[in-house]
């Protein structure tokens, strides 16, 4: 993602250069100029990520998917429960359903082999990720809430859009759930030849490390008892809890990036053995950040030169030329395929493609669910 980032920043410069009259200094100042546009949106993702990495390592979560594991009695059952799980996961986090698919792909796989069920593990591990596919459509979708919380980079285009006219849709929710189901029907077709299978030594696979992490000490002092005092989470847990539910109560669902990550927060605080042990899940969680906190200043420095330049007014353009009010999304949804496979980030796509058709679209006068479309909110 990191060679991606850089090589279309290279190639942003080359557009910029191209096809405005910009310079290159131009050019240059408005990459630096934006490179710190993101920091605020860069910080939530990060968040998000690690408290909902941090829920999916807690005790209780685990012992929950190790339960699921023992359900399946054949291999279509199997192959179709990790997907619809894991499917399920993802519309709550994405980093929720990396961790949850191969914890469910591990005790599904130790479970079958207890009950004599040949299964081919390459398929079941497929299947744990497949639900990654709609984790956009859900609950942590960066786009969605991105859009929904104010001050977000693209409010002075659109608005602040809330995600009953996204996420809640019931055009996306229903999509949503027609492609798990159909990821669930489809995995186990792809079953191969019993000759074919590949299977996994069971006693390896039970010893595979799953990040439990051990608090348990044997000095008492009353550092270490306030350390591994569990009501210290839960009250802060219940402190989250009351507002959110003030939140809900006078906001109505009112989504965005802070509540989801408050959400995901309390949910970890909550089920943690104590202050302790939820520290170092969350210090566990912290590896994959190091890519987002790298890639996002790219982004941003590529968001800095389509606007700077004019960029985006030409490339908006193009579409505008080419598509009409009722296909622009077509458009949209298929350069959004061709840009995700260089830029592997919902956050960082929407920051990339969002200007072009947010313009491309208020020039067709593309509006949907909106009964005023002076507001400025566009979709």
């Amino acid at each position: 993602p990191f060679i991606f980032a850089i090589l279309i920043t290279f190639l942003t410069f080359l557009l910029s250069l191209g096809l405005t009259d910009s310079g290159l200094q131009q050019s240059i100042v408005a990459w630096g100029n934006g490179l710190s546009s993101l920091f605020a949106f860069t910080t939530q993702i990060c968040l998000m990520l690690i408290a909902a990495h941090a829920l999916s390592h807690t005790e209780s979560v685990q012992r929950l998917l190790a339960k699921c594991g023992s359900l399946p009695q054949n291999k279509f059952q199997a192959y179709a429960l990790v997907a619809l799980v894991t499917g399920f996961c993802s519309l709550l986090a994405w980093s929720l359903c990396l961790v949850a698919g191969a914890i469910l792909a591990k005790e599904v796989a130790i479970q079958a082999q207890r009950k004599n069920l040949k299964l081919h593990y390459p398929l079941l591990v497929a299947a744990a990720y497949s639900g990654m596919v709609v984790w956009h459509m859900g609950y942590s979708g960066s786009a969605t809430l991105s859009v929904a919380t104010t001050d977000h980079p693209l409010q002075d285009i659109m608005g602040v859009l809330p995600v009953t006219e996204t996420m809640l849709d019931p055009t996306n929710i229903v999509l949503a759930l027609i492609t798990i189901i159909s990821i669930a029907i489809v995995i186990p077709l792809l079953h191969p030849a019993d000759s074919e299978l590949i299977e996994v030594d069971i006693e390896k696979i039970e010893n595979l490390d799953t990040e439990t992490i051990d608090t348990k000490q044997f000095e008492s002092t009353f550092a270490h008892n306030l350390d591994n005092m569990r009501l210290l989470n839960i009250s802060i847990a219940l402190l989250f809890g009351i507002y959110l539910v003030i939140w809900f109560a006078t906001e109505g669902f009112a989504l965005n990036l802070n509540i989801v990550i408050w959400s995901f927060l309390c949910l970890g605080l909550l089920l943690a053995n104590s202050p302790k042990h939820y520290l170092k899940l969350i210090v566990n969680a912290s590896g994959p950040v190091g890519l987002i906190l790298l890639q996002y200043p790219f982004y941003a420095g590529i968001l800095g030169i389509m606007k700077g330049t004019g960029l985006v007014t030409v490339m908006s353009s193009f579409f505008t030329e080419i598509a009409s009010a009722q296909t622009l999304p077509f458009y949209a949804f298929l350069s959004g395929g061709l840009i995700n496979i260089f830029v592997p980030s919902g956050g960082g796509q929407w920051v990339i493609q969002g200007p072009i058709f947010l313009e491309a679209a208020e020039a067709l006068k593309t509006f949907f669910g909106l009964d005023d479309p002076s507001n400025n909110s566009l979709v």
